[in-house]
């Protein structure tokens, strides 16, 4: 009889662990998802859909980075920032390559002002992007890969204004507290 009480307490015991695990396992699985938003999505696939391996990498980038506190910028670091994307839209009707890399260069120096790794490695600066601005992310590395591709002028123009993005979203954050709106650039020409 005290065999059998044993038993149907390690059984017990058992079950309740492995509901508690499977338990954390899936809200880690919806927190993180929550989280990143498409982000999520683009690890899982380059993991093959292997959502175990996407959250780990994932945990990780909050572990290195989730303690980054962004800097604020001054007026006038805003206004220099804001003066140098407008450069960059007006310069899309002339070269679309060279306003994306214009684009893709103030991307990495504000981001690198705001207090975000400043690496030369571009995933290290997108992977901790990814952990305070999740929703954006994907619009700088498609700046990115556009400048470096073979990408159409309609594929660059797209790019600049998911990059913008990330660019309003970086220069909103501050001391002044201002939103900055989004200027979408109109299709064939590079003002808003």
């Amino acid at each position: 009889m005290t065999t059998a009480i044993i038993i149907i307490a390690v059984v017990a015991v058992a079950a309740i662990a492995a509901f508690f695990l499977l338990r954390g396992r899936l809200a880690g699985g919806r927190g993180l998802r929550s989280r990143f938003g498409p982000e999520y999505d683009r690890v899982v696939a380059r993991h093959g859909g292997d959502t175990e391996a996407a959250e780990r990498e994932l945990g990780d980038r909050v572990k290195r980075h989730g303690h980054l506190d962004e800097r604020p910028l001054t007026e006038e670091a805003r206004a220099r920032y804001a003066a140098r994307w407008a450069s960059a839209q007006e310069l899309f009707v002339e070269s679309p390559e060279r306003a994306l890399a214009e684009a893709d260069a103030l991307l990495a120096d504000l981001s690198r002002e705001r207090g975000f790794p400043d690496g030369e490695n571009f995933e290290d600066r997108t992977d901790a992007l990814s952990v305070h601005h999740a929703a954006h992310v994907d619009g700088y590395r498609r700046v990115h890969t556009s400048r470096h591709g073979d990408a159409g002028t309609e594929e660059r123009r797209e790019a600049l204004i998911e990059g913008r993005k990330l660019f309003d979203a970086l220069l909103a954050d501050g001391p002044s507290g201002r939103e900055h709106g989004n200027r979408n650039l109109v299709k064939g020409r590079g003002t808003s």
